[in-house]
């Protein structure tokens, strides 16, 4: 990305040129970038990263003023937000498949949820996924992985979906719209801190 002060003679420029370049405006600051298209933007990884970037976007505003705080070190070096600053690192952890934190740096002391059991309930094109949580001690959300096949290892690119821990309430996941065929999921719990549980155990349901 290329920051400029008159992009095509006008500091309001935006849009495409020739299917090759890009100008907008990006926290005020115009800016000129190569038009890149996703050659499969339905890939595991760009799903995973979606789904993550997803996650992050929406709790963002619920995490504590005193935690959130602790993002400004890291956008200053950085000249964006906090939230910005939050966001990027989050993604960066889950490309390596370590889960967010709402605090910068992570500081891995929290106290693991217990989970209960898992179950996948098949609907019109869709299938309910629920997460029983026992115990929530410091858990703060709840991972659902998918795959066409049982056995299947969870990574960051077969990431679908997250659910914010609220006591023992169970998490659900809705997965929708969906072709006939079974489909398998299994899940994991993540702490408020940015630790990454274990897989609960696969559960599938098959579409009709």
């Amino acid at each position: 990305m290329v920051k400029v002060q008159a992009p095509c003679l006008s500091l309001e420029a935006s849009g495409s040129i020739a299917g090759a370049l890009v100008f907008s405006k990006w926290k005020g600051r115009p800016y000129c970038r190569s038009l890149v298209k996703p050659s499969n933007p339905k890939s595991g990884g760009q799903v995973g990263m979606r789904a993550m970037f997803r996650w992050l976007s929406q709790q963002w505003a619920g995490i504590a003023a005193i935690d959130q705080a602790t993002w400004e070190a890291r956008a200053d070096q950085k000249v964006v937000s906090p939230f910005n600053a939050y966001v990027s690192l989050g993604q960066y952890r889950w490309a390596d498949f370590l889960a967010p934190s709402t605090a910068d740096p992570p500081a891995t002391a929290d106290t693991p949820p217990t989970d209960g059991a898992g179950a996948a309930t098949a609907g019109v094109r869709s299938i309910t996924v629920e997460q029983a949580i026992t115990t929530a001690a410091d858990g703060w959300g709840c991972l659902f992985f998918r795959a066409l096949t049982t056995g299947f290892t969870t990574a960051f690119d077969n990431l679908i979906g997250s659910g914010l821990i609220v006591g023992t309430a169970d998490v659900i996941w809705v997965d929708s719209p969906l072709e006939p065929d079974t489909y398998y999921y299994n899940m994991r719990t993540f702490t408020l801190d940015g630790q990454l549980g274990p897989e609960i155990g696969e559960v599938n349901a098959t579409v009709t």
